[in-house]
């Protein structure tokens, strides 16, 4: 197997007739070893099905073919699409049957797969939003190892506490535990971002016992849409009035004059409960 670097895929571009968009948030990596590292990371075996989003001219996706049972690639663009069957052909001939690629937007796509893993290099502008759509959709998923922006890699995996705790953080625990697993250099992509990128890695759990995720996510997105407030001020709108968002804070256990970013996940599904209990 071969996998891609520079030539090959400014090669495949002009064959295509591909011009990046950041639109599309497309930025392709032409490191070989970017991609070794990413698919080590990952931990794949050889009964893992992992799910790709955004595979682009296929240069993860060549890697990760040769680590896993089956590659489900989704891919927004037609034309990226339809050509990645035959790069795989090209490039991994011993292992493209293994691919199988959907065309379509991740955040609507029907995957007719039951993806283990989820090992892909994000589009930075979707990110977010793709992987909790991907964990809330599909109960398959057990890991996941994703790169994106550092900015956004440090408020997934940030703890209560931090300024950049926040929403995504307390959702993506909600699904799973999570850490950074490593820096990239914008050197490795072309074009060339004016960032850094991240590797989050993250391994499911079981959400808090009890507990609804609509509810719970509600309360998230409240107590952080005005984050420099405390809860009793900030759930107001959600409670019904400052009083009775502070008596189901109390009966949380959770302190009033707290700020969201102080709170765990946990936290804020005994929140969620309260209220359940309270209507």
């Amino acid at each position: 197997m071969t996998l891609l670097g520079p030539a090959e895929i400014r090669e495949l571009a002009a064959s295509l007739g591909i011009r990046p968009t950041k639109q599309l948030g497309q930025n392709f990596v032409h490191d070989p070893n970017t991609v070794r590292r990413i698919v080590r990371a990952a931990e794949l075996t050889g009964e893992d099905v992992a799910l790709e989003v955004g595979p682009g001219l296929g240069s993860l996706t060549l890697g990760l073919l040769e680590a896993a049972k089956t590659v489900c690639a989704v891919e927004i663009d037609p034309v990226l699409a339809k050509a990645l069957p035959g790069t795989a052909a090209r490039f991994a001939p011993e292992h493209a049957d293994r691919l199988h690629v959907i065309e379509g937007d991740a955040l609507r796509a029907e995957v007719d797969q039951e993806p283990t893993a989820l090992v892909a290099n994000l589009p930075y502008n979707v990110a977010v939003p793709v992987v909790l759509h991907l964990l809330a959709t599909l109960p398959s998923l057990r890991k996941g190892l994703v790169m994106v922006q550092k900015e956004v890699a440090d408020r997934l995996v940030a703890g209560p506490g931090g300024r950049v705790y926040g929403v995504p953080s307390v959702k993506l625990a909600w699904y799973a535990t999570s850490k950074l697993a490593g820096k990239v250099p914008p050197s490795v992509f072309w074009p060339v971002p004016n960032v850094d990128s991240g590797l989050v890695a993250f391994t499911r759990r079981e959400p808090p016992a009890g507990a609804d995720r609509k509810a719970t996510f509600a309360v998230v997105d409240a107590a952080f849409a005005q984050r420099r407030k405390t809860l009793r001020a900030a759930l107001a709108g959600w409670a019904g009035g400052p009083d009775v968002a502070e008596r189901i804070l109390r009966a949380a256990a959770v302190d009033p004059g707290a700020r969201g970013e102080q709170l765990t996940v946990q936290d804020f599904a005994r929140i969620a409960s309260q209220r359940q209990v309270r209507a």
